[in-house]
């Protein structure tokens, strides 16, 4: 023996830069562009892997646990991940089941495949307005721990008249049975006869909280709807549809969590 023993092939040691998929592959997979397109961003510097710019075009990643990112955006490579946005209805529990067969959500999801899925917090039965549902662990969680405070908006029908100092009030901060609270924005969008609407943006996740709030200043709430939750807006959604969050939701709500 000469004191250098060759490898076995058993034991041989990997080679990084020959395992995983290539770069351009797994953007393309992602919905960024063309192979042809991608390969012009790693040319051009848009691309980081793990925060390093790639320039290269043969690197290889491994698309489930690589952090890719193109101009600054996260770029959501991990495979059977599945985030949607659902207009929830009034009457609709927030849960996949209900052993009173009461309605639920997951009557809504069936074209997605609701194995799997689970609702981001929740809306009361009574409120309607955006959920997210995913099976994306990692994300939920974030998005519903109050660290990362990720604001959620909503529309509030209330009786009036309202006093002029109801918004200031709220932001000023309500001491509620569980604790004071706070609301990040609150203004009166309309008035009409004796109904009017507020907009009120939180990052509070307790129970009924908005609800809990407006009684608190004197005005029960009649209709309350989610508008918005982080970057994720409902927009034009109809009531009981359902759809697939874009790229640019998905990162965006990646970075509003640090992922």
């Amino acid at each position: 023996m000469n004191g250098t023993e060759s490898e076995s092939p058993g034991t041989r040691r990997r080679d990084p830069a020959s395992e995983g998929i290539r770069l351009q592959k797994v953007l393309a997979s992602a919905g960024i562009g063309s192979r042809r397109h991608n390969e012009e961003l790693i040319d051009s510097g848009r691309v980081r892997v793990d925060g390093e710019v790639v320039r290269e075009q043969g690197r290889r990643v491994d698309p489930e646990t690589a952090v890719i990112e193109v101009d600054g955006e996260r770029v959501v490579t991990r495979t059977g991940l599945v985030h949607l946005a659902l207009n929830k209805p009034r009457g609709v529990l927030s849960a996949m089941s209900d052993d009173r067969g009461r309605p639920t959500i997951a009557d809504f999801l069936t074209e997605f495949g609701s194995v799997g899925l689970f609702h981001v917090g929740r809306l009361d039965g009574d409120s309607e307005g955006l959920l997210l549902v995913t099976n994306d662990g990692d994300l939920a969680h974030r998005l519903t721990h109050p660290s990362f405070g990720v604001p959620k908006t909503y529309l509030v029908e209330i009786s009036g008249p309202v006093r002029r100092d109801v918004p200031r009030r709220l932001r000023s901060g309500v001491t509620l049975e569980d604790g004071p609270v706070s609301v990040d924005a609150a203004r009166i969008v309309d008035i009409a006869a004796s109904r009017v609407m507020m907009e009120i943006t939180l990052h509070e996740g307790r129970k009924h909280v908005v609800r809990r709030l407006m009684e608190s200043v004197g005005h029960p709430v009649h209709r309350l709807v989610r508008v918005s939750f982080g970057p994720v807006t409902l927009g034009t959604l109809r009531a009981g549809r359902a759809r697939h969050l874009t790229r640019h939701e998905v990162g965006a709500l990646y970075k509003a969590t640090g992922l």
